[in-house]
């Protein structure tokens, strides 16, 4: 007897990792949520990065590049929006940039592609 586990929809991902994102948990959302081969794209470039991550290790990588270098005081999460396989969200972010103490409020939008039930492209979207 074979045990066939059911792919999550796009719309049940998508619910998922705004939900966790609204309760602060990026990491968790990226643990779970994407594949070993995600694409991650950014607006621009970190210092001394590339705007673009390959593979589920340089993504948490650069997740853990942002918690050393940020402090987020508060962040909202609107969304998502889903169309076919692919779904957008919107984050608020009002964060300090530790190196230069210098605090700002980040908006960007968020869009993601899910193939078999994990997301496998993502890329942010926010002026510099």
């Amino acid at each position: 007897m074979t045990t066939q586990t059911q792919t999550m929809t796009t719309k049940e991902v998508a619910d998922k990792l705004v939900g966790l994102c609204r309760e602060g948990k990026f990491k968790e959302a990226t643990e779970s949520l994407y594949s070993d081969e995600i694409v991650s794209m950014e607006a621009g470039a970190p210092p001394g990065g590339s705007r673009e991550a390959k593979g589920l290790k340089a993504v948490k990588e650069k997740g853990e590049w942002w918690e050393a270098n940020h402090e987020v005081h508060s962040a909202t999460v609107e969304g998502p929006l889903v169309a076919g396989s692919h779904f957008a969200c919107t984050f608020k972010l009002d964060v300090t940039f530790k190196p230069q103490n210098r605090r700002f409020v980040m908006e960007e939008v968020a869009v993601y592609k899910v193939v078999d039930g994990k997301v496998v492209y993502e890329e942010f979207f926010y002026n510099m």
